[in-house]
């Protein structure tokens, strides 16, 4: 999958706009990895702007994002961002639990974290990305090589909140996001 970087800034943006009171913000990443370094170096970038600390929490183990998610929760109007990632999405339920056991917000980079019980996301919309690949598909099938075939970059993508997941954690989103939204889920 491609990296995004810049949508670490946009989530960055989210979170605020979700929890204005946010001071402190939680990255989680995979620092073993250049996209994890990457996303966290964008997010750093614009951090200033919306005057945050910033402090992160490594993905690897189950144990490691049990502690830094406990750790993190201990002090006030803290926020959190999972960045994209394979070990994202396959502690993907444990990140949801944990989040929502500490009431902290989070935004999420792909909508599955969200209909898996997420707060919200904003990521690349999948499903328009795999219809583009049905389309490469069938230009191959047709004779096109696809080394003359351009890579393709998204050109959709989605905000996704979850009401349910709002109100376990005590936490009213406001109008301007649900108005953005692509789904709400309820």
């Amino acid at each position: 999958m491609q990296r995004e970087y810049g949508l670490g800034a946009k989530s960055l943006e989210l979170l605020k706009q979700l929890v204005p009171k946010v001071t402190r913000v939680a990255v989680v990443r995979d620092p073993t990895t250049t996209g994890g370094a990457g996303q966290f170096g964008a997010i750093q970038a614009v951090a200033p702007n919306f005057k945050v600390e910033l402090t992160t929490i490594d993905v690897r183990t189950a144990t490691e994002i049990e502690r830094g998610m406990a750790a993190f929760a201990r002090v006030s109007n803290g926020g959190v961002i999972v960045t994209q990632g394979a070990l994202a999405q396959a502690h993907r339920k444990l990140l949801i639990s944990q989040a929502n056991q500490h009431r902290l917000p989070v935004v999420y980079p792909v909508g599955f974290f969200v209909l898996d019980g997420g707060l919200a996301s904003y990521g690349a919309d999948f499903g328009a990305g795999y219809r583009g690949a049905a389309a490469y598909v069938d230009r191959i099938l047709k004779g096109e090589k696809p080394a003359d075939m351009p890579v393709q970059q998204p050109s959709k993508y989605e905000l996704l909140v979850n009401l349910k997941a709002a109100r376990s954690i005590g936490l009213s989103i406001p109008q301007a996001v649900l108005l953005r939204a692509d789904k709400v889920i309820e």
